[in-house]
C-alpha cells in the first residue's frame, strides 16, 4: 500500500462564468491513514509512560513543551490525540488491521481490478502495486476533472493505470511510462482484457526521456492529470517536466511523499529518503503552486 500522495492542482481558466479572475493553482497533500500510524507509532516508541483510560484500558501519555501526544486503546482502534491548542487536540486515526480489511471492504473494485492484483501479489516488486482504495482516489479525480489525457510515470503491472484507463471516455488517453518490460507485459494483458488498450499510450524506456520527448513533440500544457509512482530521486525531475505537460485546470499527483515514515525520522539518511525530504522541502517553497494538508486547500498569496 503506498503511503501518501501530494496532489497538484493547477488553476482553471474561468471565463466561461465571466469572472474577472482565474483562481491560482492549488496543490493538496493526500496522506494515507497507514502512513500515520507509522509516523505516530514510531515517534513514541520506547518513551512514553502508561495511563489509564476512563474505561480502565492501557493508554500511552508522552509530553514535550509544544505538545502531547495520546495514544488510546479505549476501543479496537487505537487513535492519536494531538494534546496542544493549536493543532485543535484533533484524533488522527491509527489503521488497525481489521480498520483496514474494512476501508478496502467499502471499496468498489472491479472485478478486472481484482485479478489483476492477486496475479501481481506474487510477482517480485509485489509492494510497488497501488492499493484498491488508493486506486479508486485516482480514478474518483480523473472523473472529478473530466480528464481526458492523462500520464503515468512508473506503471509497474499496471493496476493504478488501468483504474484510470476505465474511467476514461471512449476517445481518452493515457501515456503510460515503465522501463520494465517484463511488467509492461502483464499490464498490456490486462489493458486488453479490460478493453481499454485503445486508450493507453505504452512508452518503454525511462520516464524522463519520455516526458521530455512529448514536449519537443509539442504536447505542452495538453493534459489533464499525472499519476507518479517511479525512481524517488527523481521526483523533482518528473514535477518540473510533468508542470510543462500538465495544462491549466490539470492535477499533478506525487506518490510516497512520506516514505514509510521515514521522512521525520532524523535517524534514516539514505538517498531515497534525503531526496523525498528535499523535494518535500522545495514543493512547500515552491511559490508557483499553493499547497494544503489534507483535504486543506490553501490559495496562492
Amino acid at each position: 500500500m503506498a503511503t501518501c500522495s501530494s496532489l497538484i492542482l493547477h488553476h482553471r481558466c474561468w471565463s466561461r462564468l465571466d469572472l474577472p479572475w482565474r483562481p491560482p493553482r492549488l496543490m493538496l497533500n493526500f496522506n494515507s491513514v497507514s502512513a500515520t500510524t507509522t509516523v505516530a507509532t514510531s515517534s513514541l516508541a520506547g518513551k512514553a509512560p502508561f495511563e489509564r483510560c476512563s474505561s480502565g484500558r492501557i493508554g500511552i501519555r508522552t509530553c514535550s513543551r509544544k505538545s502531547k501526544w495520546i495514544i488510546r486503546h479505549c476501543s479496537a482502534n487505537p487513535f492519536v490525540v494531538v494534546d496542544d491548542e493549536k493543532y485543535g487536540n484533533k484524533q488522527v486515526v491509527s489503521v488497525t488491521p481489521s480498520l483496514y480489511e474494512y476501508i478496502l471492504g467499502n471499496v468498489r473494485e472491479p472485478e478486472i481490478l481484482r485479478q489483476l492484483r492477486e496475479e501481481t501479489a506474487s510477482l517480485h516488486g509485489s509492494q510497488m502495486q497501488v492499493s484498491p482504495d488508493q486506486a479508486q482516489l485516482l480514478a474518483m479525480l480523473v472523473q472529478i476533472l473530466m480528464a481526458e489525457r492523462c500520464i503515468e510515470v512508473g506503471v509497474y503491472t499496471g493496476y493504478s493505470s488501468l483504474a484510470v484507463a476505465l474511467v476514461l471516455p471512449e476517445s481518452g488517453r493515457l501515456v503510460a511510462c515503465e522501463r520494465d518490460a517484463k511488467a509492461l507485459e502483464v499490464a498490456k494483458k490486462y489493458y486488453e482484457q479490460a478493453g481499454v488498450l485503445h486508450k493507453v499510450d505504452v512508452k518503454y524506456g525511462l520516464a524522463a526521456d519520455v516526458l521530455k520527448s512529448l514536449i519537443l513533440n509539442g504536447e505542452a500544457c495538453s493534459y489533464d492529470f499525472a499519476f507518479v509512482d517511479a525512481e524517488k530521486r527523481k521526483n523533482q525531475e518528473y514535477f518540473e517536466l510533468l508542470l510543462q505537460l500538465v495544462k491549466v485546470g490539470g492535477l499533478i499527483v506525487i506518490d510516497n511523499v512520506l516514505w514509510h515514515g521515514k521522512v521525520c525520522d532524523p535517524m534514516v539518511n539514505d538517498v531515497k529518503t534525503v531526496s523525498i525530504r528535499n523535494f518535500n522541502k522545495c514543493l512547500l517553497e515552491d511559490k508557483r503552486v499553493p499547497i494544503g494538508d489534507g483535504m486543506t486547500i490553501c490559495r496562492k498569496r
